[in-house]
């Protein structure tokens, strides 16, 4: 099978597909709509030939749909109909859940993705749990998010952030009993060591794990709902 994987940013939209070794993008932003995004997509993979189409989100996916509609695009996200805008079969997760999907090496894995907000997921034995652990109570009336997103950065400067990094990992990496942590992200390339039991994701991993996701090792449980 020959899967389009669609990776949708707040500023740019990044495209690949079985068989294509150089990715294609093209600008988002706040005026992107699903109906501009398809059509793009269209455009740019006019000659293309694929059977399937992967995407990551970027807000809440239940039963593959989104839930609610990103902060950085446009609106019209939520109840769009893209299999039929995009006359292909289409599986949906959440942007932080894809790129944890191809960072996946077995076992009991979390997630951290490190940029604007927090992303998180958690993946056991090839099943993938979405989670939204940025937005839960970390300490003096802040959130996870907010020490580990980029306002906490911005608000910590460098060395205080990593520090909260360091201090995140350990606490959900024992509270989750994961094997170990993969730090995605674009901010994650500014730690300048990495957590005990931690590695460092990759943006390209995004790629793969929509690749992943039609795969039937990771679709076969009680979870299955994460992948239709």
């Amino acid at each position: 099978m020959k899967v389009l994987v669609i990776d949708i940013g707040g500023t740019h939209v990044k495209l690949l597909a079985t068989g294509h070794k150089q990715r294609v993008e093209f600008p988002s932003g706040p005026k992107m709509t699903p109906v501009k995004m398809v059509a793009a997509t269209r455009a740019a993979t006019a000659d293309w030939k694929y059977d399937a189409v992967s995407f990551g989100y970027p807000g809440p996916v239940v039963q593959g749909c989104p839930i609610s509609e990103p902060r950085h695009l446009g609106s019209g996200w939520v109840g769009f109909d893209f299999k039929k805008a995009l006359r292909r079969p289409v599986k949906i997760v959440n942007d932080a859940a894809m790129q944890a999907l191809g960072s996946y090496q077995g076992g009991r894995m979390l997630f951290l993705g490190l940029g604007t907000g927090l992303g998180s997921a958690l993946i056991v034995d090839n099943v993938l749990e979405p989670m939204e652990l940025g937005h839960l109570p970390y300490k003096k009336g802040r959130t996870y998010e907010d020490y580990l997103g980029q306002s906490g950065l911005d608000r910590q400067g460098r060395k205080k952030w990593r520090h909260q990094v360091n201090e995140v990992v350990h606490q959900l990496k024992s509270a989750l009993q994961a094997d170990y942590v993969v730090l995605g992200g674009g901010n994650a390339r500014l730690l300048k060591k990495l957590p005990p039991g931690a590695r460092l994701g990759a943006n390209s991993n995004a790629f793969r794990g929509g690749y992943r996701l039609w795969a039937k090792r990771y679709s076969g449980s009680t979870h299955k709902r994460f992948f239709q």
